[in-house]
């Protein structure tokens, strides 16, 4: 794709702002994150890059790393698990890092916060040291990231029972009569755990923080997936109280990676048991006698050596957002985002077509910066969207395709079923993913996989209107379609198969 479009881009560009903050005056309050933008995030102007990833990544601010590395080398720093000098100044900075996430949340003294290496592990925590067992429960909504997926196989290993509260469509939504009659269909014996995420990392919807108390009234222990939440939105403990939260740090503020945290209710913790132990999660253990004694509260889940170099910059990135301001975010971010949904849905071929079908809801309504899609040509085919990937990169656009560790709410977006995927199996052992989009675009005009760009602290109108002209350029495109399905956007269906 040319540069040539882009040739009249400056004026194109004033003319859309002028008429984008028209319709979405609010975005005018968020004019310090420009300032923001051209003092800690300037690297992306400089390298003419437009970043569309947030929820695969958020990006650091240059002052955050300043603000690090002037901490470590000013002072003297060692492994925390000692009491010399430089331990317990480690030992401070951790400790102090902890309370600073804990009053970010609001969590006062109802919970302790466990850091892991990321996400996913403080989500493996629960899923090992719940206790699961015959007559016990996991509920997990179609919807949810392949970390909290995984948490079935310890479920099932225990002898738990296993189910799932569907989505509704074309919006994608929890179902709240199904999850309802779920909640309400187990006993009083056992223990029963229902996980959820509180943002959808593929399609954007903010689901109902009120399913906590829903699940807490029918007698379940609530885990909260908030990785793709908590970037833009402010989580207070005091007002919903989930068991377990699980948290990723770079997706807040990108830097440092390699830090997560589960938060974890006092009440539920003694619930946990930990499957193993490990160097510093205990407070005694012999080889001989053959006996541990486990480290009380949050210091019997933290195994090993803590990334305690890294532990600080998770306060530093934290006064970073409460100097940005979390509204200010949410405000830049919304309306961003409604105009992006507005200007793609209005894309139409030179036949009158639609170019984008929207994988989720398509107004603001409990809903946040994610927004997955697929293209489609003049006659209703499939564009393959890691060409687009492909394409997107040569203009210096970072947006990401696949199925975002998420194959629930892909799998309900297209309509596909459990035949379909034996189907696709059927055909070999050597089943791969670009084989599998090819099968089941040919077998029902459906997909495998998306386009998904998302929207963070350092997006700006620039940056979506550069991915809306990429977007146009893709107008009557025919060389980059999967197979000879012809699929109607609008009605959902498959109207000509030419294979």
């Amino acid at each position: 794709m040319s540069n040539s479009s882009f040739q009249d881009g400056s004026s194109a560009e004033a003319v859309a702002y002028a008429a984008f903050l028209e319709a979405y005056p609010d975005y005018g309050r968020t004019c310090a994150l420009d300032a923001l933008r051209a003092s800690d995030y300037r690297r992306l102007d400089a390298a003419g890059h437009v970043y569309l990833d947030y929820t695969g990544g958020g990006l650091h601010a240059e002052s955050q790393v300043r603000d690090h590395a002037d901490l470590l080398n000013q002072h003297l720093f060692g492994n925390p698990h000692s009491a010399n000098l430089t331990s317990s100044g480690m030992t401070t900075l951790v400790e102090q890092t902890r309370r600073a996430v804990l009053a970010w949340f609001n969590a006062g003294d109802e919970y302790t916060a466990v850091f892991t290496p990321n996400a996913t592990a403080a989500l493996k925590l629960v899923g090992e040291s719940y206790p699961f067992a015959p007559g016990g429960t996991c509920l997990l909504t179609v919807d949810n990231h392949n970390s909290v997926n995984g948490i079935r196989e310890f479920a099932m290993a225990k002898g738990a029972s296993v189910g799932y509260a569907s989505l509704t469509t074309p919006d994608l939504r929890v179902d709240p009569v199904g999850l309802a009659s779920a909640l309400a269909s187990v006993g009083s014996s056992g223990d029963h755990l229902f996980a959820y995420p509180a943002q959808s990392n593929f399609s954007g919807v903010v689901h109902p923080l009120e399913y906590v108390e829903e699940a807490h009234a029918a007698g379940w222990d609530v885990l909260l997936d908030a990785a793709a939440y908590v970037p833009t939105n402010r989580l207070d403990l005091r007002a919903v109280r989930p068991d377990f939260v699980s948290v990723s740090f770079y997706k807040m503020f990108g830097y440092p990676t390699g830090v997560g945290c589960l938060l974890v209710r006092r009440a539920t913790l003694p619930k946990l048991r930990r499957p193993w132990f490990a160097g510093g999660t205990v407070n005694f253990a012999t080889v001989q006698g053959r006996q541990h004694v486990l480290s009380p509260g949050e210091a019997g889940f933290e195994d090993g050596t803590l990334n305690y170099l890294a532990i600080p910059a998770v306060e530093i990135g934290l006064r970073h957002l409460a100097s940005v301001g979390m509204e200010t975010i949410q405000t830049r971010i919304r309306c961003l985002t409604a105009w992006m949904l507005e200007r793609l849905l209005a894309l139409r071929h030179g036949n009158g077509r639609p170019m984008v079908r929207i994988y989720g809801p398509v107004t603001m309504e409990r809903r946040g910066g994610t927004v997955t899609m697929n293209l489609y040509d003049a006659d209703g085919r499939l564009l393959d969207y890691r060409r687009v990937e492909e394409l997107a990169s040569q203009e210096r656009i970072s947006l990401r395709t696949g199925c975002f560790c998420n194959p629930g709410a892909g799998e309900t977006a297209e309509g596909l079923t459990e035949e379909d995927i034996s189907a696709a199996m059927r055909e070999g052992a050597d089943m791969t993913l670009p084989r599998f989009l090819q099968f089941i675009t040919h077998r029902g005009g459906k997909s495998a996989g998306a386009i998904r760009v998302s929207l963070g602290v350092a997006s700006n109108f620039a940056d979506v209107h550069r991915f809306l002209r990429f977007v146009e350029e893709l107008r009557d495109q025919t060389q980059v379609t999967v197979g000879d399905v012809t699929f109607d956007i609008e009605s959902c269906r498959v109207i000509r198969d030419g294979s």
